[in-house]
């Protein structure tokens, strides 16, 4: 039976692979590489010169694909995303069975760790489901951009005995910051979130590009760097044509 590996490559610099990760690249015949179009193309890039970097399967060939562009939201968040998936489910399902040998073994290259805010398990699921081609799967962890972002500021991201909630800027819009969590880490945030928040006295540790010599840091207290960071993100977003940023919220003191 077929075997696919889905591999975290942690949040953007080479030197987060782990060796579980190195060896995963190398046992498998095929690394599926995305492709996101032009202005993400860093992200494509990247993953090639982890290939170039820490491969030594001279067995192995890369297949890049191209990934569908979601659709903006519209009444329904779900079933935008759900649609999505679906296309994206059709383009896995090819690559396993026109690529991969009934006895190969596959990868798939994914930012920061797979169990974290990304939808390949979830895709690879679908697939299976359809029932067309049987595989495998195995799992190899990597370092998220929370990790990441915890490791540029020199800072635990909990309080003690306090919990941690993990959201998305779509949430804290909605909902503002949960009274039971003593920090928040905020992730997906395309529309600068942390504006519409009442509390402004709250400690935000914001990066961007996190690992990579790009990595911009900002913290202090929202109201008074709130600003700074959206006109930094902006201009860092114009520059490079894409970003990827996240942020812990939470209250001054132990």
């Amino acid at each position: 039976m077929r075997k696919l590996l889905v591999i975290g490559i942690g949040a953007g610099n080479p030197d987060h692979m782990t060796v579980q990760a190195i060896n995963g690249l190398n046992r498998a015949d095929v690394l599926f590489i995305p492709d996101k179009g032009a202005k993400k193309n860093d992200l494509a890039d990247l993953r090639r010169q982890i290939c170039d970097r820490f491969v030594t399967n001279p067995k192995s060939r890369r297949v890049e694909f191209e990934v569908p562009v979601r659709a903006e939201p519209t009444s329904s968040y779900r079933t935008t995303v759900d649609d999505w998936h679906e296309a994206i489910a059709e383009i896995y399902e090819a690559l396993i069975r026109d690529e991969l040998a009934e006895d190969g073994c596959g990868a798939f290259l994914i930012w920061g760790d797979p169990s974290l805010y990304d939808s390949a398990l979830r895709i690879l699921e679908r697939v299976r489901l359809r029932g067309n081609v049987g595989f495998e799967l195995e799992v190899i962890p990597g370092i998220t951009a929370i990790q990441a972002l915890a490791a540029a500021h020199a800072t635990a991201l909990n309080r003690i005995g306090d919990s941690i909630l993990v959201t998305t800027g779509r949430r804290l819009t909605e909902e503002g910051l949960a009274a039971n969590a003593g920090s928040t880490i905020v992730m997906l945030d395309g529309k600068c979130a942390f504006n519409t928040l009442a509390d402004q006295d709250v400690l935000i540790q914001w990066g961007a590009y996190l690992g990579t010599a790009d990595e911009i840091v900002i913290s202090g207290r929202l109201g008074d760097v709130s600003a700074e960071i959206e006109r930094v993100r902006e201009e860092a977003r114009r520059k490079k044509g894409w970003i990827m940023d996240t942020y812990l919220l939470k209250k001054f003191g132990d």
